[in-house]
């Protein structure tokens, strides 16, 4: 058995075929950690959810900002923004099915060990332990599986509160950890989120900095997505973090890591040719 795990699909479908071909992935045997984002700017949304879906239990997936914006807007009532490839999937005849399955995906995903090997699709706040973080996770799982589902996902959205403290309620508390899990680049030492650098690490705004360059106190192994500018790279990280995000939608690539070897294997971005 091999696992892999694969930074953000994003509509990538052709690209993700491949990979799976060229790593001889076989769902009997093999399993799939997938970052989050699956959907979103790429021009295979569609394909994308249902190939992953098909996978069944060989597949461990996450939900990104991406994935949680077209619940929002299939079942939050969000709009769609100018630059969304989502219309297949909301016009899909299998439409609530898939979204059912997306909807009850986890915002975290942990294989216990020594180092636990840890999944979630932007990072982990350097003041959350891994218990911490999996049980506030589970709290927005558990109101996505509720009757509230609806209404949190039409309030999710927002950058305030930008700082975690542990006396929130209510859906200030579900959006910080929301933000964290999905959204998070830049923070500073008391763990606030800075929401408008979104490019590479020369981007930091003043105070702030990548959240893997703060120390943890465990040896969590940190997969994780959503950060395309890093290259797949962490630069200056004190933590035991690997970025998935290679850009393909972008341009880039599609990376699978071997999560035992440590090998990656890439796909090169059809876009780069269809694009242009």
């Amino acid at each position: 058995m091999t696992r892999y795990a694969i930074g953000d699909l994003q509509g990538c479908h052709a690209e993700f075929v491949e990979l799976l071909e060229r790593l001889a992935f076989d769902p009997r045997r093999d399993t799939l950690w997938v970052a989050g984002d699956l959907v979103n700017r790429g021009p295979g949304s569609l394909a994308c959810l249902r190939e992953v879906m098909a996978l069944g239990d060989a597949a461990k997936v996450i939900l990104g900002n991406h994935d949680l914006h077209l619940l929002a807007v299939a079942r939050g009532g969000a709009r769609l923004n100018r630059k969304d490839t989502l219309d297949d999937i909301l016009a899909a005849a299998d439409r609530e099915r898939l979204l059912d399955w997306l909807q009850a995906r986890a915002l975290l995903v942990r294989e216990a060990g020594q180092a636990p090997t840890v999944m979630t699709h932007a990072g982990l706040l350097p003041q959350w332990t891994l218990d911490k973080a999996a049980g506030l996770a589970a709290e927005v799982e558990a109101c996505l599986a509720s009757e509230r589902s609806g209404a949190f996902l039409e309030r999710m959205y927002g950058n305030a509160p930008a700082c975690w403290h542990d006396d929130l309620e209510g859906i200030d508390r579900l959006r910080v950890i929301v933000n964290v899990l999905t959204r998070m680049r830049f923070i500073d030492a008391d763990g606030c989120l800075d929401f408008a650098a979104k490019e590479g690490l020369d981007s930091a705004p003043a105070g702030f900095a990548p959240w893997f360059r703060y120390p943890r106190g465990d040896r969590v192994r940190l997969l994780f997505g959503h950060w395309a500018a890093l290259e797949g790279r962490v630069p200056g990280s004190r933590v035991n973090a690997e970025a998935l995000d290679t850009g393909c939608v972008w341009g880039g690539s599609l990376t699978a890591l071997n999560l035992d070897s440590g090998e990656r294997t890439h796909v090169q971005s059809h876009r780069l040719t269809t694009d242009s």
